[in-house]
């Protein structure tokens, strides 16, 4: 897992995607690549939106994937372009320093993610120049993480033009944090599924420190990866990063409730470790001390012994300004269960029992109600297709 990102030999030719990539590339910079730099995008099994509280996931890589060539020159300037006419071509010099636009997250302010994670970690002061062409076949804003993918490659191919060198593990790292440049408050999973998936395995992935352990599914279990076709970009809106929000203000009234110092504590899972407490005994502190009422700003300063202006700057994120309203119990409540179904659908697998098929299906299901009706992240079309399913 600690290895470097493997380099393979390709025939280009006997791949029809690589010639028309290459082809694209040819006719747009007059040069042939350097080399390919590729990223694959992830389904979640289990384990929604729990990453950022810490908790662990059950992911696996599928096929589509990001893929990009790249040539490495002099000119002072890394040049983007996309064989997606729909996605326009970019510009950065290499000698400036790189800007992401939170308010605009453009195609290639994720890749400019990837290069400046890689930038900073290395120090680097003036970037290698770079042409570079991206072909993607990850539906975007599907839920299939196309943006993370291309962080992700972003960040590998950064680091190869750049002569430079990583751990898988130190990579997934980076880019995490490097799409937060981007504004959304992201926990790692989707990073750290593309560096470190393995054919034929999903991957429980945890965190603090990272690792991925794998995971066999049953003989005969087959995935069905279906789009309900609505688009959720979460960097161009401020629901993903509500939901961060809540389920950090949740942290800091369950700290406060069991005496504990709130500032210490951001994610959920850090409460239950300081409390020594089963995820059992923590869906049941959420009941005993989160009322299912939406909390209110006032509310929450007031428990908090925080002021208005400190919630702000120090529990709000810059697209969560206008959130006067939070619903603590749900979020909280949810997380827990989730971490919870998490553990049993491994535990399921581990085993090999009859019938693991089935008790697989029912925790999806599971999870599904409870992102439809605890963490309000679903929408009527998903809703539809999952009863269909």
């Amino acid at each position: 897992m600690a290895s470097n990102p493997p380099k393979m030999k390709i025939e280009i030719t006997s791949n029809e995607r690589l010639k028309n990539l290459k082809d694209h590339f040819e006719a747009k910079f007059g040069e042939s690549p350097l080399f390919y730099a590729c990223a694959p995008g992830r389904v979640n099994l289990i384990g929604e939106h729990i990453d950022y509280c810490g908790y662990s996931v059950l992911p696996m890589a599928i096929e589509q994937n990001i893929l990009a060539a790249v040539s490495v020159n002099n000119s002072g300037t890394i040049q983007l372009a996309n064989t997606n006419p729909q996605y326009q071509d970019f510009k950065v010099s290499c000698s400036e320093d790189i800007v992401i636009d939170r308010e605009n997250p453009k195609w290639y302010y994720y890749f400019l993610c990837g290069v400046k994670g890689i930038q900073e970690k290395f120090g680097i002061g003036r970037l290698a120049g770079m042409s570079c062409v991206v072909d993607g076949t990850i539906p975007p804003s599907s839920g299939l993480s196309s943006s993370s993918a291309l962080v992700c490659c972003s960040g590998l191919l950064t680091m190869e033009a750049n002569q430079k060198s990583l751990s898988k593990v130190d990579l997934a790292e980076i880019c995490a944090k490097s799409e937060r440049y981007i504004g959304t408050e992201g926990g790692g999973m989707d990073q750290s599924i593309s560096f470190l998936a393995e054919k034929g395995t999903a991957k429980l992935i945890e965190f603090q420190p990272l690792r991925a352990t794998d995971v066999k599914l049953p003989d005969g279990a087959v995935f069905v990866i279906s789009n309900c076709c609505v688009e959720m970009n979460k960097a161009a809106s401020s629901h993903y990063n509500i939901r961060v929000v809540e389920c950090r203000i949740a942290t800091k009234m369950l700290a406060q409730a069991r005496g504990l110092d709130p500032s210490r504590f951001v994610k959920l899972f850090q409460v239950q470790t300081e409390l020594k407490a089963s995820l059992e005994e923590m869906l049941a502190l959420v009941d005993e001390v989160l009322h299912p009422e939406p909390y209110s700003r006032e509310e929450i300063c007031k428990v908090l012994g925080i002021t208005t202006e400190q919630m702000c700057t120090e529990l709000l994120s810059a697209n969560t300004q206008h959130v006067i309203n939070f619903k603590l119990h749900q979020r909280a409540k949810h997380v827990y269960g989730e971490a919870e179904r998490v553990m049993r659908f491994k535990s399921v697998c581990d085993v090999g029992a009859a019938g693991s098929i089935t008790l697989l299906g029912e925790l999806m299901n599971q999870s599904h109600a409870s992102c439809r009706d605890l963490y309000e992240c679903s929408c009527p079309e998903l809703d539809r297709l999952v009863d269909i399913c």
